[in-house]
């Protein structure tokens, strides 16, 4: 491929330090935690001591006071490489889609009590949005949270929620005013102990099996109205809008980065899988099928890296990040599925990467807003 120019020395050196902690401290338990459904929280707790967590959170509260994506990019990156997505998602997720929004929306006071914790892996961000009967709509949400004094009164349910069982803090979309629709809308934190907050099961998913993914259930909870982000009620659309297009570039990369990671893998394994006497990727078919998924990954990675430079800039678009969004996870899924056909029937045992892969990636053109809606949204920024 083209030398990326992405990256400068700095980032090379911290790429180095998180790869030796995912092959130290998550690839030797990743399969356990596939098991069990959830990984330890000390894993999350080392990768803060490490420097790997609230990167771009100000030194003052303990971060790295480095708004710059590109550490977030490689984090994603090492995790897919690996073959560990489901054991890594905790720390993207965290790092990439709920921190922004504590950057943006905490007043002084919120700041001074979340984020030293979110730093230093004692606090465990997950977002909360989508509900049982809500789909990708998210204004059609039924959970409330009812000013009574000082607190917000919560009611009502979310699922499919990633960090669903292991969150320490859950930024959840509620309304404050029911009556209106997206201007009803709000965002406030709960947080782990509350009472009447509880978690549902871990939920079964076909892939992304060491990632927790719940469902929550709120049943009067008393939230202290300081916990409301944004300073105000009814900002909460505006809110979850101005943080998308950062969720959805982080999916692309993962898509990117994850086809990458398959292509690698099938390389090595046509090189040396033998047949009628000869390297099965010597044939001309299995030739042109490996080119293909280079060339189309190639041009994805100048893509996106040109999106995360937009997005450092302060430049990148919903449009744009819709479009990165549903390309590179399709992209993912037909590289994964045409590599895993070179494993023949190795490729469907589970005890090679590129099955756990395949299955790894069907999530992906689905949540962060399914692709359908992301061509709904590239359409009406074309003015149709």
């Amino acid at each position: 491929m083209l030398e990326r120019t992405l990256f400068d020395e700095e980032h090379d050196m911290f790429r180095d330090s998180f790869r030796r902690f995912v092959e130290n401290e998550i690839v030797p338990h990743h399969e356990r935690w596939e098991d069990e459904g959830k990984v330890d929280k000390q894993m999350f707790e080392t990768a803060g001591a490490n420097g790997f967590l609230g990167m771009a959170v100000p030194e003052e509260y303990g971060g790295g006071g480095t708004n710059d994506f590109r550490y977030n990019v490689i984090l994603n990156e090492e995790i897919q490489r690996a073959g560990v997505p489901g054991s890594g998602m905790c720390i993207t997720l965290h790092n990439d889609i709920c921190l922004p929004y504590f950057l943006a929306y905490c007043n002084k006071e919120q700041s001074q009590r979340w984020m030293p914790g979110m730093v230093s892996g004692e606090k465990m961000a997950a977002i909360a949005m989508t509900e049982p009967a809500m789909g990708s709509d998210l204004a059609s949400m039924t959970t409330t949270a009812l000013r009574d004094g000082d607190n917000y009164v919560v009611n009502g349910s979310k699922t499919f929620i990633t960090n669903g069982i292991n969150s320490d803090l859950v930024i959840t979309a509620v309304k404050t005013d029911p009556s209106q629709k997206h201007k009803g809308m709000s965002l406030i934190v709960l947080e782990e102990g509350m009472e009447g907050f509880e978690r549902g099961r871990n939920l079964d998913k076909i892939g992304m099996h060491a990632q927790d993914t719940a469902e929550l259930f709120f049943t009067d909870v008393q939230v202290p109205a300081a916990n409301l982000l944004g300073g105000e009620e009814g900002q909460g659309f505006l809110n979850l809008v101005g943080n998308l297009p950062q969720e959805r570039l982080s999916i692309a990369v993962t898509g990117v980065a994850s086809a990458q990671a398959a292509l690698d893998w099938t390389l090595e394994y046509v090189r040396e899988r033998q047949a009628f006497g000869q390297p099965i990727g010597s044939f001309q078919n299995n030739r042109f099928v490996m080119a293909e998924c280079k060339t189309e990954i190639d041009i994805a990675w100048v893509f996106v890296d040109r999106q995360v430079e937009a997005l450092n800039e302060g430049l990148l678009t919903a449009e744009d990040a819709a479009e990165a969004k549903w390309w590179c996870t399709d992209l993912q899924n037909r590289v994964i599925d045409r590599c895993l056909q070179m494993f023949g029937g190795y490729g469907y045992m589970n005890e090679y990467p590129i099955a756990r892969a395949y299955r790894d990636a069907r999530v992906q053109p689905i949540y962060g807003g399914t692709n359908e809606i992301m061509k709904e949204i590239i359409g009406r920024g074309l003015g149709l």
